[in-house]
C-alpha cells in the first residue's frame, strides 16, 4: 500500500503531466496560428505578383487604373469579407447552402483569426481574376461594386459548399444504400476559387464587349493589342508562381499533426512539377502552331499548371503532377481560342488560365488520385468521385456564372459598366486619377544633347510660352512656341500631362 508521501508525489506528477498536455496543446494550437498566418502572408503578396502582371498586359496609358483596382481588391474584399463574407462562408451553425452567423466577426473566438485571415487571401484572390479581364475598359464605379460583391456574397458561398463540413458538396454523394460516400475534392481551390473567378471573368468580358479595335469590325478576326511591358508581367508572373506554393501548401490549414510535414510538402512539390509541365508543353505547342517562342504564353501555360493542381496537389504522386501540367497547357490553349472564337476580349487570359485550368484540375484529380483514382482503381467508387467531380464543377459556374450575370447586367443597365470610348481611347489614367504612370515631365537626365528633345520640367508645363517645338530637328529656335496654322499647341497635351498625347495636340 502506497505511503501518503508516495500518493502526493504520484499526484504531483499527475498534475505535472496535466499541465503539460495543456502546455504542449496550446504550443500546438500557437504552431498552426503561425503556419496559417505566414501561408496567409505569402498568399496576400500574391496580389501584388497579379498587380505586375495586369499592369505589364494593358497599354501604358491604363497602367495607374489597372494598379488601383488590384491594390482595392484587398481592401475592399477585407471590408466586404469582414462584414459578411465569413458569416456566410464558415457561420455556425449555418445549413447545407451557407452560414448565418460571425456577421461583422461578432463573437467570433480569436482561437479563429489565423484561419479567417488565410480564408480572406483566398476570397481576395478569386475577386483578382475578374479584373485582369476587364482591363482598360470597365468604369471604375462598377469595379468598386463588383468586387465588394464577388468577395462578400458570390465566392462565400462556394467555400461554403465545398470547405464547411455541412456544406452540400463537402458531404457529397452517396450510392448503394450508403455504403458508398464520395465527397467533392477540391483541396487548394481549383473550383472554389479558380471555377468561380474564371467563371465571373467570362460573364463580365462577354456583357463587356471588347476594347476597341480589338476585333475586326467586318471579318471579325482578332487584332492584337500588346501590352506595354513584358518585364512587369514577367514579375508579376514569377510572383505568382512564389505565391502558389503557399497557396497549395498552406491550404492543409495545420501543421502539428502527424504527416502534416510530408502533406505539405507533397502539395508544394506538386505544385512546382504540374507548373513547370504546363509552362514548357505550353511553349513547345504554341511554338509549333505559331514562329515564336512565347514568354507570355508560356507564363500562361505555367499559371494554369498551378491552378489545375490545387485540387488535387495532396493526393497525386509527382508523375500524376506532371500529366496534370501537360493536359492544363492543352486546356487553357483550347480556351484561348474558344474564347477568341466568341469574339471575348481578355487581356490578360484569365479565362483560360484560370477557368480553362480550374475545370480540368477538378475533373482531373477523380482520374489521378493515387488512393481511389480511375487510372488506379476502375471501380464503381471512382465512377462515383468522377460524378461528384462533375456535378461541383457545373454547380460551381452555374452558380457564379448567374450571380455574375445579375450582378454585371444590372451594372450595364445602369450605364455604369463601361467607360465612354473617349476614356478607352485616350486613356484612364489622367481623367479618371489625375495621376499618370509614366508622364512625360518625368524622363530625361536634365542636359541637352545635340538633336535631342531638352527636358521638360516644371517651368515649361505652368510657362506656355517655354514649350519646346515638335519639330525639334528643324532651325526654328528650341523655345520657341508651337504653333499649327497659326494656332498655339496645349502645352499640356505636347508633354502628355492630359493623357492624350498619342491622340493629336488640342488647339488654344
Amino acid at each position: 500500500m502506497a505511503t501518503p508521501g508516495e500518493l502526493a508525489a504520484l499526484l504531483n506528477i499527475t498534475q505535472e503531466l496535466d499541465g503539460l498536455k495543456t502546455s504542449v496543446a496550446a504550443t500546438n494550437a500557437s504552431v498552426d496560428a503561425f503556419f496559417l498566418c505566414t501561408m496567409a502572408i505569402v498568399i496576400y503578396f500574391m496580389q501584388c505578383g497579379f498587380a505586375f502582371l495586369e499592369a505589364g498586359a494593358v497599354r501604358s496609358k491604363h497602367t495607374t487604373n489597372i494598379l488601383i483596382k488590384n491594390i482595392l481588391d484587398s481592401f475592399i474584399g477585407c471590408i466586404a469579407y469582414y462584414i459578411f463574407g465569413w458569416a456566410l462562408a464558415f457561420g455556425e451553425p449555418g445549413n447545407a447552402f451557407c452560414g448565418n452567423s460571425f456577421w461583422a466577426m461578432a463573437q467570433l473566438s480569436d482561437s479563429k483569426l489565423p484561419l479567417w485571415f488565410f480564408q480572406f487571401v483566398f476570397a481576395a484572390t478569386s475577386a483578382t481574376i475578374v479584373s485582369g479581364a476587364l482591363a482598360e475598359r470597365c468604369d471604375f464605379i462598377a469595379y468598386v461594386v463588383y468586387s465588394f460583391l464577388l468577395t462578400g456574397f458570390v465566392y462565400p458561398i462556394v467555400s461554403h459548399w465545398a470547405w464547411n463540413p455541412i456544406g452540400w458538396l463537402a458531404v457529397g454523394l452517396t450510392a448503394q444504400n450508403g455504403t458508398l460516400v464520395s465527397h467533392y475534392k477540391d483541396f487548394a481551390g481549383s473550383g472554389v476559387v479558380h471555377i468561380t473567378g474564371g467563371t465571373a471573368a467570362l460573364v463580365a468580358a462577354a456583357l463587356l464587349g471588347p476594347r476597341i479595335n480589338r476585333f475586326d469590325p467586318e471579318t471579325g478576326e482578332s487584332r492584337a493589342i500588346p501590352g506595354h511591358s513584358v518585364p512587369l508581367v514577367s514579375l508579376g508572373g514569377f510572383v505568382l508562381f512564389f505565391g502558389f506554393l503557399a497557396f497549395n501548401g498552406g491550404s492543409q490549414l495545420h501543421i502539428q499533426q502527424a504527416n502534416d510535414g510530408a502533406v505539405v510538402a507533397n502539395a508544394m512539390v506538386n505544385t512546382v512539377l504540374s507548373g513547370s509541365t504546363g509552362a514548357f508543353t505550353t511553349l513547345l505547342l504554341t511554338r509549333l502552331l505559331r514562329p515564336h517562342w512565347s514568354l507570355l504564353r508560356t507564363i500562361n501555360g505555367g499559371l494554369a499548371g498551378m491552378v489545375a493542381i490545387c485540387a488535387g496537389c495532396n493526393v497525386l504522386y509527382p508523375w500524376g503532377a506532371c500529366v496534370m501540367g501537360f493536359f492544363a497547357a492543352g486546356s487553357y490553349m483550347a480556351w484561348s481560342e474558344l474564347v477568341l472564337a466568341m469574339r471575348i476580349d481578355d487581356p490578360v487570359e484569365a479565362i483560360a488560365v484560370h477557368y480553362g485550368g480550374g475545370i480540368w484540375g477538378v475533373i482531373g484529380v477523380a482520374f489521378l488520385r493515387r488512393d481511389r483514382g480511375i487510372l488506379f482503381y476502375w471501380n464503381t467508387q471512382s465512377g462515383l468521385d468522377l460524378a461528384m467531380q462533375l456535378v461541383g464543377a457545373l454547380s460551381i459556374t452555374a452558380w457564379s456564372g448567374v450571380a455574375s450575370l445579375i450582378i454585371f447586367g444590372a451594372l450595364r443597365l445602369l450605364k455604369v459598366l463601361r467607360v465612354p470610348p473617349e476614356l478607352e481611347i485616350k486613356g484612364m489614367d489622367y481623367p479618371k486619377h489625375g495621376e499618370m504612370a509614366y508622364p512625360l515631365s518625368a524622363y530625361g537626365h536634365g542636359w541637352k544633347e545635340n538633336n535631342a528633345i531638352p527636358e521638360i520640367g516644371f517651368s515649361e508645363i505652368v510657362r506656355p510660352e517655354l514649350v519646346i517645338s515638335r519639330s525639334h530637328c528643324s532651325s526654328k529656335p528650341a523655345w520657341q512656341p508651337d504653333t499649327v496654322n497659326g494656332k498655339t499647341i496645349d502645352p499640356s497635351s505636347h508633354i502628355g500631362q492630359n493623357g492624350y498625347a498619342n491622340q493629336g495636340a488640342d488647339l488654344i
